[in-house]
């Protein structure tokens, strides 16, 4: 299929075309070769994870296959509220700026208590920032906009209709057998990442499982399009009288739909639940008798976190929800999943390219692993207090809930979900710990801030926007002589290249002239120094590509 094969709901913004573009089975030239075909990659799966790896890989150089096993795009709602930091990774991409202008944009969340609101919160209270806290964008246009982009790069294939029905690992990649409605073919792969969900058939045909716990809760999704003057933000009910002793969040979506999540509790019937008699009565409770709307599509969940023990299993890559799975509370399932990608790609890439050793992309394991639990724990947590499993959990929410309403330490115990936020990779064996004094967030580890910048020619921009690809000098002040020989790395000097035109980005890096940030591909922070030197931003550059020598510090 090529961009003009394009059906036109992609663009027009039409839900219900969106959802119901077919992507048609075309027969490969692998499927006739008299030997498997060799690919640098494979991706398994086209969701925004497999679509975000493989966009990522292709505008890199790389050659990218992605196998789906079906050929539409998800239906629902789905994963729905995009985070900040997904949005600058989708920048980057190509795809952020119309996820933003589809999306609903939103800062301020909103927690109820009965039917009296105990405070609110703003995600994103200070300004200076390109993007929003979030946006909510139904899944389905999140993965169109995906395709759009995909389909414009030559160097990334996708077919549809080709399940992976076995996988040989082997020391140097691995065979996959693939179904196809013209039959089954094999192909070869330097690497294999695993996109394929949560029920990853991939993880199943590798005898591998994820461990966790699952809670003995359901909750109810439904999508309703009405005109309703509800404002663009979060809001949480905690035992409310129109859904009482239970639980219900509300989100905007574009196109007039909202999301209603309605808690049900473990003896709840799920097929009994998605009829629409069961549906309508609890969404007219929230609305009020006069209300009119329509039910566009619903499902019903059971909370679980669930990881598997590796991420990284020689040449085969596990990432997303195949590799990870949080309650949906707090947006941390597709926004880690997205993270995944952003870490493996570029390592997969200095890998490829002879740059680096295998051990680059070994380093995905620890790094995203520690983020997994990180959001595991956050999930866990909020479950926990959402559906409290004892009359003593309970009477301690709801006395915590009655005191947050004057008083801000317990505001901090409320957890009706922390939402998702970009793990600070403590520990890395990439990052280079610090020598000098810094305050301030920007450790080696955290994913780079934004700020405002002018560039040389007086046009406005942000500071993410303006880093390189690749590695990045970032310098306070004159750039030393000898940083333009650095290897791999380009080097942009704040004071001269871009304008620090609000202060923002020398507040937020706690910067001094001569200060340095070197920056990875995924403008993680791996090194910082006040005054570096050629050798010191050399060893960094050795340590954050896997080629120094390896040291004790892990993610662990």
């Amino acid at each position: 299929m090529q961009l003009n094969d394009l059906p036109p709901g992609i663009f027009r913004g039409d839900g219900e075309a969106v959802q119901a573009i077919a992507f048609p089975y075309a027969r490969s030239a692998d499927q006739d070769a008299a030997t498997p075909a060799r690919h640098p990659v494979v991706v398994v799966g086209a969701g925004p994870v497999g679509l975000s790896l493989g966009i990522d890989l292709a505008q890199r150089g790389q050659r990218v296959l992605v196998l789906d096993n079906d050929h539409k795009l998800s239906t629902g709602s789905r994963a729905l509220c995009f985070a900040k930091r997904t949005l600058e990774i989708w920048d980057r991409l190509g795809v952020g700026q119309p996820m933003v202008d589809k999306g609903v944009s939103w800062n301020v969340g909103k927690v109820f208590f009965h039917d009296e609101q105990v405070y609110q919160f703003n995600l994103l209270p200070e300004p200076g920032h390109a993007r929003p806290a979030f946006i909510n964008l139904q899944q389905y246009y999140c993965e169109a906009y995906l395709v759009e982009r995909a389909l414009q790069l030559p160097n990334l294939e996708i077919r549809w209709h080709n399940t992976v029905q076995g996988v040989a690992p082997r020391a140097d990649g691995a065979t996959l057998t693939v179904g196809t409605p013209d039959g089954d073919y094999a192909i070869e792969a330097a690497w294999v990442v695993a996109c394929d969900g949560s029920r990853s058939p991939m993880r199943g045909l590798m005898g591998l499982e994820s461990k966790g716990r699952i809670f003995r809760d359901r909750f109810l999704i439904a999508d309703v399009k009405m005109e309703a003057d509800f404002p663009t933000e979060r809001w949480f009910w905690f035992d409310p009288p129109f859904h009482p002793n239970q639980s219900v969040l509300l989100h905007r979506e574009p196109d007039d739909v909202w999301r209603i999540d309605f808690q049900l509790g473990w003896d709840a019937d799920p097929e009994e639940e998605k009829k629409p008699e069961r549906i309508i009565p609890r969404v007219q409770a929230l609305l009020g008798p006069d209300a009119r709307f329509t039910l566009e599509w619903a499902s019903v969940y059971t909370f679980a976190c669930l990881r598997m023990d590796r991420f990284v299993h020689g040449r085969v890559v596990f990432a997303g929800d195949a590799a990870h799975g949080v309650s949906p509370f707090g947006a941390r399932g597709a926004n880690s999943g997205v993270q995944d990608a952003d870490n493996l790609a570029w390592k997969l890439d200095w890998v490829l390219r002879g740059k680096a050793p295998a051990t680059l992309v070994d380093s995905y394991g620890p790094e995203r692993e520690l983020a997994a639990d990180e959001n595991i724990l956050n999930s866990t947590r909020a479950t926990d207090f959402i559906t409290p499993k004892s009359e003593i959990s309970k009477l301690f929410r709801n006395q915590v809930l009655e005191l947050a309403r004057e008083h801000e330490f317990a505001r901090r115990l409320v957890n009706s979900g922390r939402l998702s936020v970009p793990a600070t990779l403590h520990g890395s064996p990439l990052n280079t710990p610090d020598a000098d004094a810094f305050a301030g967030r920007m450790v080696p580890g955290a994913p780079l801030t934004d700020a405002p910048v002018q560039r040389r020619d007086g046009s406005a921009s942000w500071l993410l926007r303006e880093l390189s690809p690749g590695f990045t000098l970032l310098v306070f002040g004159t750039a030393p002589a000898w940083a333009t020989d650095l290897p791999d790395v380009a080097v942009v000097a704040v004071g001269s290249d871009l304008l620090d035109v609000q202060g923002l980005v020398a507040a937020r890096l706690d910067a001094t002239p001569g200060t340095a940030y070197l920056l990875r591909p995924d403008q993680h922070v791996c090194a910082r120094w006040r005054q570096p030197s050629a050798a010191a931003v050399r060893a960094a550059l050795a340590t954050a590509t896997a080629q120094a020598r390896p040291g004790e510090t892990t993610c662990r």
